[in-house]
């Protein structure tokens, strides 16, 4: 699992069917407290929006945490740090 801050929105106009109705978030990863300049772009699945500190997970665990499991994403947003 990452921790990161979202930092913007990604707009795209054409992506794959199976992403159709996510949105996609630019996550500064944060490191032993601090802001690092490594970025992540994750498929965000809990409503979280710019400057929300965010917890992310990556890899195959991403995918089981879509609604679609076959969707093609490798970093998901599964919750927001209060």
């Amino acid at each position: 699992m990452l921790v990161g801050r979202v930092v913007g929105n990604i707009v795209s106009t054409r992506k794959c069917d199976k992403l159709i109705g996510s949105k996609i978030l630019e996550v500064r990863l944060i490191e032993e407290g601090r802001d690092t300049d490594k970025y992540v772009v994750a498929i965000d699945s809990v409503g979280a929006g710019i400057g929300e500190p965010v917890l992310i997970t990556t890899g195959s665990a991403a995918r089981l945490a879509m609604q679609n499991p076959e969707a093609p994403v490798d970093a998901v947003i599964v919750g927001i740090i209060d």
